[in-house]
C-alpha cells in the first residue's frame, strides 16, 4: 500500500505561482511513475505532468513551459511548480503513484486562480 498526501494548493491571482508537494509513505520502494492530475468542475480528470523513477518527464500541452514536475527520491516527494497560472488552471490537483501496475491517489488539493 502507498499513501499520498498533497499540500500547497490555494488561491492565487492570474500570473502568479504555486508549488504543490506530494509526500509518499508506505511501500514506497515499489513506486515507479509519479504524477499530477487535475479535475475541474464538470470535467474529467486529466494528466498534468508525470515523472518516472529515472527522472523522465511528460507534460500536458496546456502546461508546457509553465509547470515543472520534479521528484526527490530521498524524501519520497514529488513537486509541481506552477508558474504563469491562468484561470483555466483552476481545479483539484491529485497526486498519483504507480506501484506494480496499481494506481494510488491522494485526496487532492484545490488550486483556484482568479482573473
Amino acid at each position: 500500500q502507498v499513501q499520498l498526501v498533497e499540500s500547497g494548493g490555494g488561491l492565487v491571482q492570474a500570473g502568479g505561482s504555486l508549488r504543490l508537494s506530494c509526500a509518499a509513505s508506505g511501500s514506497i520502494f515499489s513506486i515507479n511513475d509519479m504524477g499530477w492530475y487535475r479535475q475541474a468542475p464538470g470535467k474529467q480528470r486529466e494528466l498534468v505532468a508525470a515523472i518516472t523513477s529515472g527522472g523522465r518527464t511528460n507534460y500536458a500541452d496546456s502546461v508546457k513551459g509553465r509547470f515543472t514536475i520534479s521528484r526527490d527520491n530521498a524524501k519520497n516527494t514529488v513537486y509541481l511548480q506552477m508558474n504563469s497560472l491562468k484561470p483555466e488552471d483552476t481545479a483539484v490537483y491529485y497526486c498519483n503513484a504507480v506501484s506494480r501496475t496499481v494506481n494510488y491517489w491522494g485526496k487532492g488539493t484545490l488550486v483556484t486562480v482568479s482573473s
